[in-house]
């Protein structure tokens, strides 16, 4: 089942025009993809990873306590996600759920047709069983997202992007996965800051093809700040 259809990838796309003999032609643009993008964005990702990964660091450090006096388990979750090119990464996070969540998941779901349908309609809960204490308290802050430095430091990911796919959800986005696999997935991105956990899955993606299509230093400035005001506010976070 494809959530998002063949022709949503073209929405939200710069589009330019290009005079030739007898006419227009158009095309649509990718601001991502060029080099000289690229390596201007690469060279922001890793001053803002080494500045931030100092500066958090006895904040990542209390976490990493907090976490280990909740709930039995690992300090860190990993899991493997698509990268750009297609290649397989794993992410990097603080655990903020409980070992056995997959089990949990599936029973709460079978027992819950309300909650089922607010999973399929937005691959997220709004009270999700599978979240523990701490992880309630790290995760509206989004302080679970910040080991994900390390998978910027590493060239896996971005500071701003698309959020890197779940490799079971690769067949939610139809032949519009080939968008993302153009990009490094990001740590925050346009539709953190334009709804958050509010918006459906769809919107979600119509975001992330703006982002990609209308690229600009810019707007990762204005991504970043928003990002900020966001956490802070814990607007939108569950």
């Amino acid at each position: 089942m494809n959530i998002v259809s063949d022709m949503d990838w073209l929405d939200g796309t710069a589009i330019s025009q290009t005079g030739f003999e007898g006419g227009l032609e158009s095309e649509v643009q990718q601001n991502l993809v060029p080099l000289d993008n690229e390596l201007l964005k690469r060279t922001m990702d890793i001053v803002i990873t080494l500045t931030l990964g100092l500066a958090l660091l006895p904040i990542l450090l209390f976490v990493a306590l907090l976490i280990h006096l909740d709930a039995p388990g690992p300090i860190f979750y990993t899991q493997e996600r698509l990268g750009k090119d297609g290649h397989k990464i794993r992410i990097y996070k603080f655990r903020s759920m409980h070992v056995n969540a997959d089990k949990v998941l599936a029973e709460y779901l079978a027992e819950n047709p309300s909650a089922r349908e607010e999973w399929l309609r937005n691959q997220k809960l709004r009270n999700d069983p599978r979240v523990t204490r701490t992880g309630k308290w790290i995760r509206q802050f989004s302080i679970d997202e910040i080991p994900q430095l390390f998978n910027v430091l590493k060239g896996d990911m971005s500071v701003v992007g698309p959020r890197p796919i779940m490799l079971e959800q690769k067949a939610l986005y139809g032949h519009g996965i080939d968008l993302y696999r153009s990009v490094r997935p990001g740590l925050t991105g346009f539709w953190q800051v334009s709804g958050r956990n509010h918006t459906s899955f769809h919107q979600r993606t119509l975001f992330d093809i703006y982002y990609i299509r209308n690229w600009s230093v810019w707007l990762d400035i204005h991504i970043l700040f928003r990002t900020v005001w966001v956490v802070l506010s814990r607007d939108g976070a569950y």
